[in-house]
């Protein structure tokens, strides 16, 4: 009898040691980005979710990036509007994805109340977007080194969108936020900087991309900007210009096809975006709805 306890306290030893030498602490900030994807669970958008479950739990990632179009047809008018449980609550409920998300707004959010978007952080502890532009600086473990995350509101600098059907658009002063931009860009210390908006720059679909986004060139440029993200265009693509790379994740539900370009990378797949920034190295994949990595990529410095 003692000699079997004996062998079952030394095995009990064994697994004890080994799972604490399997233990890592992570050496990175380990992110998701999704976008467009509001569709009452509809066109994929389950799928992709689950997908993201997976890929967190995997990555035990800090927070998800929500690049806009939150929800469709037309946002939501208040924190009870039906469209949060359909098309976030009862879509995004894997508890790997019971984290913060910070978001920026989309065309299809100001049809709606961005109020009610910002003050929906006041019922939900995952929903942390409390302000229309704001940033956040993260430090990268095992690292003194820093991230900035900006986060724009692309939407009124687009005049093309009606002011009459478009909420508080015509409210929004963008002489404003583009002297809090350059603040923020010009302030931040910090190693990598991560710049957001719902409109891309450039793209691969029949738009070709914003050309009033063009004018952010130059700031972005002048103030060392790594990454661009955004989301509006229905599909996944990186291209590079310069030393600036621009990445959308817009296909967290309906797609829209893509045409030829000289883009890194263009698809219209459903999926997201997983991203783990360490100290030197930003290591990028798509995903698609059924887990699969469709294109990776890294961005050094």
């Amino acid at each position: 009898m003692k000699k079997i306890l004996f062998l079952i306290l030394i095995g009990l030893s064994t697994i004890s040691c080994a799972t604490k030498s399997e233990w890592k602490e992570p050496t990175s900030i380990n992110f998701l980005v999704l976008g467009d994807w509001g569709r009452n669970g509809e066109f994929n958008q389950k799928d992709v979710a689950k997908s993201m479950s997976i890929e967190s739990t995997k990555q035990r990632d800090n927070f998800i990036l929500s690049m806009g179009d939150n929800f469709y047809p037309d946002g939501v008018i208040s924190t009870n509007d039906p469209n949060w449980k359909k098309s976030y609550e009862d879509v995004y409920n894997f508890y790997s994805l019971n984290i913060p998300w910070y978001t920026v707004f989309g065309n299809h959010d100001y049809r709606g109340s961005i109020q009610a978007e910002i003050d929906y952080s006041k019922v939900s502890r995952r929903w942390r977007t409390n302000e229309r532009y704001y940033s956040f600086e993260r430090t990268i473990p095992s690292s003194k080194e820093k991230v900035c995350f900006i986060f724009m509101d692309t939407n009124p600098f687009d005049k093309s969108l009606n002011r009459n059907t478009h909420s508080d658009l015509a409210q929004q002063d963008t002489i404003a936020q583009k002297k809090w931009l350059e603040e923020t860009l010009s302030n931040s210390k910090a190693k990598w900087k991560i710049v957001m908006g719902h409109h891309p720059v450039y793209t691969s679909s029949t738009r070709h991309g914003e050309p009033f986004m063009t004018q952010f060139i130059p700031m972005f440029e002048k103030y060392g900007v790594d990454v661009y993200l955004a989301g509006h265009e229905h599909n996944l693509e990186h291209q590079q210009k310069g030393s600036i790379n621009y990445f959308i994740s817009g296909s967290g539900s309906q797609l829209v096809p893509v045409s030829k370009s000289d883009a890194k990378f263009s698809k219209a797949e459903h999926g997201f975006m997983s991203v783990q920034l360490s100290k030197d190295v930003m290591n990028i994949q798509f995903i698609n709805h059924r887990g699969k990595i469709i294109y990776k990529t890294n961005i050094t410095k």
